[in-house]
């Protein structure tokens, strides 16, 4: 086995070689995918980051000694090969690889490296746990789809930069240690040594250095940068994550929001090969609540919200009727098709609604002209015929029927949407449904600090309309409850990719909303002064937006999981099984920091 290359150059991939380049010599580097003998002839698929080629050593063509050699090739062994392109005899060819119809006869190989046993096979259609794949990330990259997925995320960084670069975007970086200014998620906290018992904070987003960026006069930022937000994990969470950051001065929503399509739409042209529609449609955030149920609606499929909260109040069913009484909603969803249900699937229905915060889930179901329901001795034929009608309910449908609290209803519906879609196999592949999500409420109530909290950040300016009553809502959280907000999400397919806002440019507008959200002058000034103190020096009218950039990919290559496309992603405990962090460290490096650590051990841990 050789330890170095010495003058052994590789001359071409593997995937490149194509029919033109029968008769030549080549020289090839990679692994070895796969290892036959058919009776002393040796055929290794040698694979690169382009492709896979098979190479031959066979007694009667390659030197005996290298045939020899060959015969000690295993799996994923580092090869080097020196041979000729020929034609695959007729009836060998391979059409499910691109070099399927040549292959190459050995005349030299080099064993550069050898490899342990595999602890799973590197085929695309592997059932293998997920934190096994992680630990051995490295063997899961040469996987040709794990491969293929930061292939396609390398290019969504070289296209997002041409983009923005095309019009007039400059890249600048911000602080990854930055002060904490903690307003939503929790911060990752880095100890400082030279200042001991002070921290930095990990950027939970570039929000106010590129607002910054705005006063010095930059104009138009942009940024591909990591944020760390210390928060549960999901599959589409990850306590690191990359987005596409920009900001532009000068503008409004019509700006940012066309800036935003543009990269969209070159970004599905370039990569995928798809001419997206524009401009994509808008919604407003009561609008997407009340007939989706959510404000990030997938528009694949129907199943929409249907309010019968007017029938329902007249009906003998005090469920329904109190609800309504009470300033409630009593909401339905039309489930074509959804009578072949059984009863056990209605019921699994019913816990999922339970699950999700409803008291119970009422149905109605429509089969070969008869009705079956619980509920149906509560209504008059004349009640349910008017359910029907504004149901647009025939044979073979189920209804189903949330009664509760404006929030609850639509949140719970809102799940159930999706659930019942994936169960009745409604979602379509191959499609992208863009919307924009816009109006969105300015604040919003917080029960457990007893408080309005900003629905966005609290940099987010209110519309033109309601700045006047904002000495009002200072002390009236139901005049603040009912402003409207300049920010903006982009959908896709029912996910978040995007969202940002036209944010506050004057200090007196930014003070005043500090104010509404019960934040002090001295709160303020210890969390955001050095944002405050910019403002006043001139600050343009800005706003810009932040796409997810691991949801993208995710999206562009279909994955379940932003995991897929993050080269080493953490699991949903915040661990990392390839490096085993988060860790211990050395005592002598807490002393240096002067800290302290004390550990509480459950007794059933102990």
């Amino acid at each position: 086995m050789l330890d170095h290359l010495g003058e052994f150059k590789r001359d071409f991939f593997a995937g490149e070689l194509t029919e033109n380049n029968i008769g030549d010599e080549v020289r090839l580097l990679g692994w070895a995918e796969s290892v036959r003998d058919h009776g002393g002839v040796i055929f290794i698929n040698l694979r690169d980051k382009e492709g896979i080629i098979q190479v031959v050593f066979d007694p009667s063509k390659s030197p005996k000694e290298e045939v020899e050699k060959a015969k000690k090739v295993r799996l994923e062994y580092v090869i080097g090969v020196l041979g000729r392109v020929e034609r695959r005899p007729a009836g060998t060819e391979n059409p499910k690889i691109p070099t399927g119809n040549i292959e190459v006869i050995g005349q030299k190989l080099l064993i550069l490296n050898t490899c342990d046993i595999l602890p799973f096979p590197i085929e695309d259609d592997i059932n293998v746990n997920e934190e096994v794949r992680l630990k051995y990330r490295y063997l899961d990259i040469r996987r040709n789809k794990m491969f293929k997925n930061l292939l396609l995320r390398h290019e969504v960084y070289q296209k997002t930069r041409e983009y923005l670069a095309g019009h007039g975007f400059l890249e600048v970086e911000t602080p990854m240690l930055t002060k904490s200014t903690p307003e939503g998620a929790r911060d990752f906290l880095v100890p400082s040594r030279l200042e001991k018992g002070k921290f930095y904070a990990l950027p939970q987003s570039p929000q106010l250095f590129k607002q910054i960026l705005m006063v010095g006069g930059i104009e138009r930022y942009f940024q591909i940068v990591k944020c760390f937000r210390d928060e549960d994990l999901r599959k589409d969470r990850q306590p690191e994550f990359t987005q596409i950051d920009f900001e532009m001065s000068f503008v409004d929503e019509e700006d940012v929001m066309a800036i935003s399509e543009g990269l969209i739409h070159y970004l599905w042209k370039e990569i995928l090969g798809i001419e997206l529609k524009l401009p994509f449609p808008r919604i407003t955030y009561k609008e997407a609540i009340e007939k989706y149920g959510t404000d990030k609606p997938d528009l694949r499929y129907g199943l929409e919200l249907v309010d019968i909260s007017d029938i329902a109040k007249e009906v003998e069913l005090k469920v329904f009727r109190n609800v309504v009484e009470s300033g409630g909603l009593v909401k339905s969803i039309n489930i074509k098709g959804g009578a072949k249900l059984t009863r056990k699937e209605i019921d699994e229905l019913t816990n999922e609604a339970i699950n999700f915060g409803a008291k119970g889930m009422a149905w109605i179901k429509l089969e070969n002209g008869k009705e079956t329901s619980p509920i149906l001795k509560f209504f008059t034929d004349e009640q349910k015929q008017k359910i029907y009608e504004r149901l647009n309910a025939e044979d073979k449908d189920l209804l189903i029927f949330i009664a509760d609290t404006y929030e609850t209803t639509h949140r719970v519906l809102g799940f159930l949407r999706k659930i019942i879609a994936e169960k009745m196999n409604l979602i379509p592949q191959g499609q992208w449904k863009f919307i924009w999500v816009v109006d969105f409420p300015l604040v919003e109530w917080d029960e457990e600090e007893n408080r309005l909290v900003a629905l966005h950040h609290p940099f987010t300016s209110p519309k033109e309309e309601d700045l006047d009553k904002l000495d009002e809502a200072i002390n009236n959280k139901e005049i603040a409850l009912n402003f409207k907000s300049r920010a903006y999400d982009l959908v896709l397919n029912g996910e978040e990719i995007g969202g940002g806002s036209i944010r506050i440019h004057r200090p007196d507008i930014q003070k005043k909303i500090f104010e509404m959200l019960n934040i002090s002058e001295e709160e303020a000034e210890e969390k955001f002064g050095f944002l405050i103190q910019a403002l006043k020096y001139g600050a343009p009218p800005h706003g810009g937006l932040a796409f997810g950039l691991d949801r993208i990919v995710a999206l562009m290559t279909g994955s379940d999981s932003i995991r897929e496309v993050i080269a080493f992603p953490k699991t949903q405990k915040g661990n990392c099984p390839l490096t085993g962090a988060p860790d211990f460290v050395a005592q002598e490096q807490l002393d240096e920091l002067g800290i302290e650590v004390e550990i509480s051990v459950k007794e059933g841990d102990r």
